[in-house]
């Protein structure tokens, strides 16, 4: 049965609030992966300081995203990413990095697709991305 009009844009508006959710806790992910590859232990002051907001508001985030399975909180070892947390941070970082590199391509100063990647990363599709990536292939940028 063909899906009306009022379905499409329904599943629309669900798939935009299921993003909306996830878009700060793979940015969260995503810096924590960053800080340990840097080889930094992850703290909420680290934290604080990237996204530019309150102690309370870090603590808040991280109870949510450990109450998801993505984090673990120790005085010892700072936040640690478990498994869930280290592959949805790795996929954010893909997806950004192959954002970055698609506006490179179009001419996009280095600064603004930065910023831009940032908003586009979270509510893109896979079929675009895998088009961004082919589009990338075929025009012989490193992704």
């Amino acid at each position: 049965m063909p899906e009306s009009q009022a379905q499409h844009t329904a599943m629309h508006h669900e798939r935009v609030r299921r993003q909306h959710s996830d878009e700060l806790a793979e940015d969260y992910v995503e810096a924590i992966y960053e800080l340990q590859r840097q080889g930094q232990l992850a703290r909420v002051m680290n934290l604080q300081e990237i996204f530019g907001v309150s102690h309370v508001s870090v603590i808040r985030a991280l109870k949510r995203f450990e109450g998801r399975g993505l984090l673990t909180r120790s005085r010892t070892k700072g936040i640690q990413l478990t498994t869930a947390g280290r592959k949805m941070a790795k996929n954010a970082a893909e997806r950004h990095a192959l954002v970055v590199n698609f506006l490179l391509k179009l001419g996009v100063s280095g600064s603004q697709a930065q910023i831009d990647a940032e908003g586009i990363e979270h509510h893109i599709s896979k079929e675009t991305i895998e088009a961004m990536r082919k589009f990338i292939r075929t025009n012989q940028i490193d992704c």
